[in-house]
């Protein structure tokens, strides 16, 4: 296992979520939701400076079937991004992962309404977990690398 801290990502449309390993990578912990639009990327490219991640670590939304959607399109283009502030970026597969943190705060009391602020942060955890595992147990960094000299993306969104 890589030491350092990774930082999970879970971009959506509206809010992005994100989480923090500890710095031997065993365990997520939710750090804040960012309200997607101007100056997104750089606060997260922030937050991993401040917290001097080894790597950011991007949920990939694809869909069931592993095929690309929207969003996975989304995903790619905003983890290029932040990888073109010269934050080393990974590509997870996030498959369920907002399913799972919204039955997660269901499990625990909590409404959809009342979870709205919470739910793209346990989102990031979930993500950021299933990577930390997935590398400890294989013993190869998860996912794949994104590369900040790609060709032009859009911006998010777009």
């Amino acid at each position: 296992m890589r030491a350092g801290v990774r930082l999970g990502v879970d971009v959506g449309r509206a809010r992005i979520g994100l989480a923090r390993s500890d710095l031997h990578g065993m365990l997520a912990t939710p750090v804040e939701t960012v309200p997607r639009g101007e100056g997104d990327v750089a606060t997260i490219a922030a937050a991993a400076r401040e917290f001097e991640a080894v790597e950011v670590v991007v949920g990939l939304p694809l869909s069931l079937s592993g095929a690309s959607t929207a969003s996975t399109e989304d995903a790619r283009a905003f983890a290029l991004l932040i990888a073109r502030e010269g934050v080393p970026v990974r590509l997870v597969d996030e498959r369920l992962s907002t399913v799972t943190a919204q039955q997660a705060l269901r499990a625990n009391g909590r409404t959809s309404r009342n979870s709205r602020a919470v739910v793209d942060q346990v989102a990031a955890v979930i993500i950021l977990q299933h990577a930390l595992d997935a590398e400890r147990s294989s013993g190869k960094a998860p996912g794949t690398v994104v590369d900040p000299h790609e060709g032009h993306v859009d911006a998010p969104g777009q």
